[in-house]
């Protein structure tokens, strides 16, 4: 049955791609342009444009680009909106037969504003503007707090700041990556095969105010989107051009100090004038626990961009991170209530790491003719990480204790390119595209060792070289069926091969296998009267795995297979309120992970998630917003009817909040999140308890300078960031216990923060 669908699958989009490349409409013309932030020169993906004296409504695609084709020759106007940017109309377009006239528009940001945000089924990805919308309006000062922005996603922190953050999104506890595909600028973050896990994503070495973009994805529904995108996924962009240079302070309770700044090294002089910028970041605090944390992070970035002639662009980015830090790890609940420790304190305060990346990333773009673009890119990263944890304290080793260290020395090495082309099919607008992805992972030294005081190695559990090829070609379709009905189809076929070098055997014996699997997607978009879309969306995608449990042979796939669908609708009440609900379902073949803390295999079997998502933006007056989301969702395996709970994965979830942001003057915000209680265990024998947090920030905006306060945790709740269901075993105890064990999350704090900009 699968292989009739794709063969038909396949044959549509054969269709799709090649008929139009021999047809067109002869002796037209048409008219083609590119939009830019006037300030950063970054591409506008998703800006509003119309031709204005007809009925004919475009969208930018993700590089910036529109088109208007099958033109009778004559004179036009063009209208182009794009939330947050001053609307612009061109004048006198001529438009000749056998022709394509070229334009090319610079948007100049403004203070946003709702109603300027377009719901039509003709847009590409019309709610990736409304994450502009949290961007523009709330403070942040790492990156983690970036993903909050994706309704329904919470993050934890268990170990001392420095370790990637744990990540929970529609039904799973994606641990540090396992299921959510990161990436940032094309570059991506998750490891594969790592020596903590499938998936970790460390998001440190991002600095923040640099950030100018965020593409939030639920769902594999992208044919871009492969390894990692079960669950959904996560593009930041970073800026070509600091629209002003900057020098920001901040200095808190805890011995809480950072300092970021960037500078621009070429001046504007034009359009297509190349830009470069350097930009920095240096972090310490000692955090909350008995034990200090010193949590120190370093962060580097130079970013060379040169537009050329407009046809064209070069991006060069260049990054560097260092950080290392203490931990308290989690701790046991029956230990606090005995009086052995407080909820700050730590049973071994040896815990820690550090690591370091660094990062070379090369993008070039072109314009081939009116209606071909192409994309390339080439990046290189140096990895090195070391970790030292302890979750069972002393149930293996009642002398020395349970310390483990987990460590690697990586190289990663990737190419993607695309193919864009604009046309039509049958009269109709269609976009198309070709994609081909390749990376290379090359983890030397990755190790399990058990150690004490993170000195002394006693015994190394798992040693070796782990080499993985993922290699994937892609293509798509985007057809405007008529002016209220949009499809997008595509077919997308992964390719990996997986290779591991046990360096505890005495011979040398690399193990090694391949696979591959073919993953359609297929998604409606339906135009109601009075702005309402509504969506339909399937998919096939498939469950990342670790190289050491493909080799292991203790799967049935080496890439099992999953299946999702959403429908929903996003929508317009009024002009100032925009908001969506979705209803959404997963189910997965298997679920087996590489546990790198003992270095064995977790069997999970298959499973189905389903849930209801909702979320909505509402301006209340002149910068002046609102926003609240909520999640509900039923996640449950399928293997076991009496203990078929998903441990910690989230039920209820809710976020918002409040916030006025004016260019210029005082400007605040209040912010909540709440997660509900959820199991800790299959049988639901124990629970993760939930919480209530509230945030808020304050302060004044001027010409050159900005000065505030951000308080986190603003009831001063007590409350567990991370928590998990453990066996351990205390020094004074005789047998080992399973309880809750957690990480508790900070108390009221307070951090001052001061910027520059020149």
């Amino acid at each position: 049955m699968h292989q009739k669908f794709y063969s038909l699958f396949t044959l549509l989009l054969c269709t799709l791609f090649f008929t139009p490349l021999l047809a067109g409409d002869m002796h037209k013309g048409s008219i083609i342009g590119i939009v830019k932030d006037a300030t950063t020169q970054l591409e506008l993906g998703g800006a509003t444009v119309e031709l204005l004296g007809t009925e004919e409504v475009t969208y930018t695609n993700e590089l910036g680009v529109f088109q208007f084709t099958g033109l009778e020759a004559g004179i036009y106007r063009v209208r182009i909106s794009y939330l947050a940017y001053q609307a612009i109309t061109l004048e006198n377009i001529k438009v000749a037969d056998d022709n394509s006239q070229p334009v090319r528009v610079a948007l100049i940001p403004e203070n946003i504003n709702l109603p300027d945000v377009v719901v039509s089924a003709k847009a590409t990805n019309p709610f990736a503007t409304i994450s502009q919308v949290d961007l523009k309006t709330r403070p942040v000062s790492n990156s983690q707090q970036l993903l909050r922005t994706m309704p329904g996603l919470f993050i934890a922190q268990h170990a001392g700041g420095g370790k990637a953050e744990q990540i929970f999104l529609r039904g799973f506890d994606i641990d540090h990556g396992t299921d959510l595909a990161i990436e940032v600028d094309g570059m991506p973050v998750n490891m594969v095969s790592h020596a903590h896990g499938q998936g970790y994503a460390d998001l440190h070495f991002v600095i923040p105010e640099l950030v100018r973009a965020v593409d939030l994805r639920k769902g594999p529904y992208n044919i871009a989107d492969g390894n990692f995108a079960t669950a959904g996924a996560v593009s930041f962009v970073t800026t070509n051009h600091l629209s002003e240079s900057f020098l920001t302070t901040e200095a808190g309770q805890f011995d809480t100090y950072r300092l970021a700044s960037g500078f621009n090294l070429l001046p504007r002089q034009g359009e297509n004038a190349p830009s470069a910028y350097v930009a920095g970041e240096g972090l310490f605090t000692d955090r909350y626990f008995v034990s200090p944390q010193r949590f120190f992070r370093l962060n580097g970035m130079l970013k060379y961009h040169n537009p050329f002639d407009g046809r064209q662009k070069l991006t060069l980015t260049v990054s560097s991170f260092n950080s290392s830090w203490d931990a308290s790890g989690q701790i046991p609940q029956r230990a606090v209530d005995q009086g052995l420790i407080t909820r700050f304190g730590a049973i071994d305060d040896t815990e820690g790491g550090e690591t370091r990346r660094i990062n070379v990333n090369l993008q070039h773009q072109c314009i081939v003719d009116a209606r071909t673009q192409l994309q390339h890119q080439f990046y290189y990263s140096k990895y090195d990480f070391e970790l030292y944890s302890n979750f069972t304290f002393f149930a293996r080793d009642e002398e020395n204790g349970d310390q483990i260290r987990q460590k690697e020395d990586r190289h990663i090495v990737g190419y993607q390119g695309r193919l864009l082309r604009q046309t039509n099919l049958l009269g109709l607008p269609l976009n198309l595209q070709l994609g081909l992805r390749a990376r290379f992972d090359r983890s030397l030294d990755n190790e399990l060792s058990y150690t004490r005081n993170r000195e002394t190695t006693l015994e190394r559990v798992a040693y070796g070289d782990v080499t993985e090829l993922n290699a994937a070609v892609f293509g798509g379709a985007n057809w405007q069926l008529s002016s209220r009905l949009r499809l997008e189809g595509g077919l997308r076929y992964d390719r990996f091969r997986f290779q591991y070098l046990d360096r505890l055997k005495t011979i040398y014996d690399p193990q090694s296998t391949a696979d591959g699997i073919l993953s359609p997607k297929l998604s409606l978009f339906y135009q109601l009267a009075g702005g309402w879309q509504l969506f339909a969306r399937a998919s096939r995608g498939f469950h990342s795995n670790d190289a050491r449990l493909i080799l292991a042979q203790e799967v049935g796939s080496s890439l099992p297979g999953g299946t999702s669908f959403d429908v929903g609708s996003l929508f317009r009440i009024g002009k100032n309120l925009v908001g969506q609900v979705n209803l959404w379902q997963l189910d997965l073949e298997q679920e087996f992970v590489y546990v790198g803390d003992e270095g064995v295999i977790e069997p999970s079997g298959a499973t189905r998630r389903r849930g209801v998502e909702g979320l909505l933006r509402w301006q209340l007056a002149e910068n002046f917003f609102a926003d609240g989301s909520f999640t509900y969702t039923h996640a449950r395996a399928k293997t076991d009817e009496e203990a078929d709970r998903i441990p910690l994965a989230p039920i209820w979830t809710s976020s918002g909040g409040l916030v006025y942001s004016p260019t210029e003057g005082w400007q605040g915000g209040l912010r909540y999140r709440w997660l509900g209680d959820r199991p800790a265990d299959e049988a639901y024998s124990l629970t993760a308890t939930g919480y209530f947090l509230l945030d808020a920030n304050f302060g004044y905006r001027g010409t050159h300078f900005y000065i505030g306060l951000i308080a986190e945790n603003l009831l001063d709740e007590e409350w567990n960031e991370a928590q998990f269901a453990t066996e351990s075993r205390l020094q004074n105890e005789a047998v080992p216990m399973k309880e809750i064990h957690f990480t508790p999350g900070t108390p009221f704090n307070l951090r001052a923060k001061f910027s520059y900009f020149f």
